[in-house]
């Protein structure tokens, strides 16, 4: 286990500096290609309830998503993480406007607050369709590297209880975020796909 943890940590030290290393513009255009190939996704089109990661400068640009979403007439739900544990909701984020007034965490991350319970959580109105995975490292096999917390297997592991079942899942990720191959343990869901600008 101890072996497992410092592997992961090892890899999350080298992805971080590979990706450091990519310009903004380099960054915006990788978002762009993913997110095309997500619009022309079957998944993607047919699903009425998506959850989407409001993106980190780490991370691939999910603000086209968004917009996509809403133009597609889509209900859009978006992270809320409790920073004292690995819990985390999907709420229904209404409007880019209403993204636009979201408070900022000490993580840098936009989300509803903490006391905000006007919004629906996803699994309490109708289960999810279709979830948009971040994370730090990928394998072409579905493996995904997280920052540790826990935060997007626990929410799995709850989605797979409800009655719609588990959605499925799509990591977007930049090229360099690609690996041979992540250590991973049984409490590491895997993802159905990675999205990520292939030489094709």
């Amino acid at each position: 286990m101890a072996a497992l943890r410092s592997a992961k940590q090892v890899l999350r030290t080298e992805i971080k500096r590979r990706v450091a290393t990519l310009s903004d513009d380099e960054k915006r255009r990788q978002s762009l290609v993913v997110s095309q190939k997500l619009f022309k996704h079957p998944k993607y089109v047919s699903c009425k309830r998506i959850a989407v990661f409001l993106s980190m400068h780490d991370e691939v640009h999910t603000e086209e998503i968004i917009k996509d979403v809403f133009k597609g007439g889509k209900s859009c739900f978006i992270p809320r993480y409790e920073s004292n544990s690995s819990h985390m909701d999907m709420l229904k984020l209404n409007s880019l406007q209403d993204m636009e007034m979201l408070p900022l965490t000490s993580w840098n991350i936009q989300q509803p607050a903490d006391d905000d319970n006007s919004r629906a959580e996803a699994l309490a109105a109708g289960g999810l369709d279709l979830i948009l995975m971040p994370g730090l490292g990928f394998d072409r096999s579905g493996k995904r590297l997280g920052r540790g917390k826990g935060f997007y297997d626990n929410y799995l592991e709850r989605c797979s209880r409800h009655p719609k079942g588990k959605p499925y899942t799509v990591a977007l990720a930049f090229k360099e975020q690609l690996c041979p191959e992540i250590p991973v343990d049984d409490n590491d869901v895997l993802i159905d796909e990675v999205l990520f600008e292939d030489d094709a």
